[in-house]
């Protein structure tokens, strides 16, 4: 399993957002935290079957998935 942040393109509605949500925790992964404000996306961990699936998706309704982890500053 992953943990990764999951960002959409701006023309995914709310309702598709829910929809892949739905589709990580029925898919045996699941959803941390849904970002909506400065960008449109969620936390979650994913199994490999679902980030396949995400990484196909990639450029049509998905803008990017980056590692989810810790960010420090100096």
């Amino acid at each position: 399993m992953e943990r990764v942040i999951v960002v959409f393109k701006d023309h995914v509605t709310d309702e598709q957002i829910s929809k892949y949500i739905q589709d990580v925790n029925s898919g045996g992964g699941s959803v941390g935290h849904r970002y909506d404000s400065v960008l449109k996306g969620f936390s979650a961990t994913i199994t490999p079957e679902i980030m396949s699936n995400f990484q196909s998706l990639q450029g049509d309704v998905i803008d990017y998935i980056e590692p989810d982890g810790v960010v420090t500053t100096q």
